[in-house]
């Protein structure tokens, strides 16, 4: 191992254990635990593949090396296989730039109208159906945890849970590709409620939480827990207005409330809340780490500014414009039916840029 990737070592001994302890069934007796270290190993994995590859394309350059004095063919040959190490090399530093830990969670994201009252929850409602329909071509399972709808069918807050599947790699997780859709949204449109054809414009904030998948991981102390119970209000079946099935939770220490009514049971609801403030307390932990640590280099896309506007859906003009990245496109209409990718994409390459940079730099 050269002294250049000296860092490869320890990753290689973690991802061993790693493969240790998951062929432990004792392990997935904790779905959790089992989880987040199936997570790791999968990071691991590209690490020790691309280590590997480099390895064989090194040692086949340096034979091809010693022989070539002897053999003309392998002199012939050498220029190839270096260009091949040098491609393999290039690769093991990339997998090796520091990455987030947290791109192979799964995610909470809510949505919630802004200025423009009655425009912006119908907006909120059109990206939550970009989500969905973003999640469905992925192959991600969502769950609606609560929604408060407004008078014509938006949504005035909404929040969803977005799984992944089968994440064989950190790319695969859902963190990885929505981390970068917090912020304010932007829409400029005609409004179904302006009688004169005029456009406005209103917006609607996204919120998106890496979800914590054992809740081991994050201490709460039941003392700093403030949990009310009341009754349901709103769609909802027989129990609305009849028991108190609604839960509101309030983390003394932070100030953080989340409250769930959409189950019918006061025991599901409870549950949902714990699952949404174990989400927010991760992330108001990671965000004060970051404020705190200078070094750390803050996404030039992805920063702890939820007030930022990033991004604007025009719908005269059909386009759609990321301000941070400055991706624009005219096909709004397929953004909005789940055509989400390519803007995703277009975030996750200035991320990943801007990190090579910084590495580079160092």
């Amino acid at each position: 191992m050269t002294e250049a990737f000296a860092a490869v070592g320890p990753l290689l001994s973690e991802h061993a254990e790693i493969e240790a302890a998951l062929a432990d069934p004792a392990v997935h007796a904790d779905a959790g635990r089992a989880r987040t270290l199936g997570r790791r190993y999968a990071e691991l994995n590209q690490v020790v593949g691309a280590y590997r590859a480099w390895q064989q394309a090194h040692d086949d350059a340096e034979a091809a090396a010693e022989l070539a004095a002897e053999d003309a063919s392998f002199a012939e040959e050498l220029p190839v296989l270096r260009e091949a190490e040098a491609a393999a090399e290039e690769k093991l530093r990339r997998v090796l730039v520091p990455r987030d830990p947290d791109d192979g969670r799964d995610v909470i994201l809510e949505i919630k109208a802004g200025e423009g009252g009655e425009e912006s929850a119908l907006f909120a409602g059109d990206l939550l159906r970009m989500y969905l329909r973003y999640a469905e071509q992925r192959g991600w399972s969502t769950q609606l945890l609560e929604a408060t709808e407004s008078d014509l069918g938006g949504y005035k807050d909404v929040q969803v849970a977005v799984k992944a599947r089968d994440v064989q790699g950190p790319e695969d997780g859902v963190w990885h590709s929505l981390k970068y859709e917090g912020g304010v949204h932007r829409v400029q449109r005609v409004p179904v409620t302006e009688s004169q054809g005029r456009i406005h414009t209103s917006a609607a904030g996204v919120l998106v939480f890496p979800e914590v998948d054992d809740p081991g991981e994050l201490q709460i102390d039941p003392n700093d827990l403030r949990i009310d119970v009341y009754r349901s209000s709103g769609p909802g079946g027989q129990s609305v207005n009849t028991t108190d099935s609604a839960v509101r939770i309030t983390h003394l220490p932070t100030g953080i409330v989340v409250s769930m009514q959409n189950e019918k049971s006061q025991l599901q609801n409870r549950e949902q809340a714990m699952r949404v403030l174990r989400a927010r307390l991760l992330a108001a932990q990671q965000e004060a780490a970051a404020a705190e640590n200078a070094e750390l280099r803050r996404s030039q896309v992805r920063t702890v500014d939820r007030s930022e506007r990033i991004r604007t859906y025009n719908f005269p003009e059909n386009r759609i414009a990321d301000h941070r990245t400055g991706y624009k496109a005219y096909n709004l209409d397929q953004v909005l039916d789940g055509d989400l990718g390519p803007v995703v994409r277009s975030a996750i390459e200035a991320d990943e840029a801007a990190r090579l940079a910084d590495a580079s730099g160092a």
